[in-house]
């Protein structure tokens, strides 16, 4: 798997968390959704984006948008916008692809680097004792 102009990436903690609009509009379903990040890696919260896999035979993605967060402990603090249901897993709702217009997309949410450097720290932080 390559990204469209990114070196490295990593996939999301098995932590992590969502929270959903009780009444979504009609965009794409992940515009309705705010991620639950684990505190530990507050310092990468730009780098978690959405990604599609490209048209045609290719094993590369592009980036879509930035991922909307909040940290575990905003979130329980209730920092939580009105409007919203949850926190849920985030697996197994990342277990299969999403549906737009009646074709399956194959989307992911992924932290994205350009440099090695921030790639490594959050490897290294995804990985850390006391993460799940």
């Amino acid at each position: 798997m390559k990204i469209q102009g990114y070196n490295f990436f990593c996939d999301m903690p098995e932590d992590m968390q969502y929270l959903r609009r009780e009444s979504p509009d009609e965009r794409f379903i992940e515009e309705n959704m705010i991620f639950i990040l684990p505190d530990r890696l507050r310092k990468f919260r730009k780098n978690l984006w959405h990604v599609r896999k490209n048209a045609g035979a290719t094993h590369v993605y592009i980036p879509l948008f930035r991922v909307k967060t909040l940290l575990a402990s905003e979130a329980a603090a209730g920092a939580v916008p009105e409007g919203y249901e949850g926190p849920f897993d985030v697996f197994p709702f990342y277990a299969h692809t999403s549906k737009r217009r009646s074709r399956s997309l194959d989307y992911y949410l992924l932290f994205i680097f350009r440099d090695k450097t921030s790639f490594v720290k959050c490897k290294l932080l995804l990985n850390a004792p006391g993460a799940v």
